[in-house]
């Protein structure tokens, strides 16, 4: 792992055709401007592992009534006598 220090303004070049530029830093928080080829895939990374359970989730085998079983488990959902 590479790990740089920028000001806004400054930018990184990575390989032939991707520039990473600094917007600004401002109370924690650092804007980027990234400039790519329309065939480079940019995705922050929160979304890319909240679309691998997803999958991984929809891959599971589970009848409705043991995933009623689990929500009734964890408080939500309640079973009326």
């Amino acid at each position: 792992m590479l790990i740089l220090q920028r000001k806004a303004g400054e930018s990184v070049l990575i390989g032939e055709g991707i520039e990473v530029s600094i917007l600004s830093v401002e109370a924690g928080r650092v804007r980027l401007a990234i400039q790519a080829p329309k065939d480079v895939s940019i995705l922050r990374s929160e979304l890319k592992i909240a679309a691998e359970v997803n999958r991984e989730a929809a891959g599971e085998e589970a009848s409705p009534l043991a995933l009623l079983d689990v929500l009734r488990e964890g408080g939500g959902l309640r079973r009326e006598k």
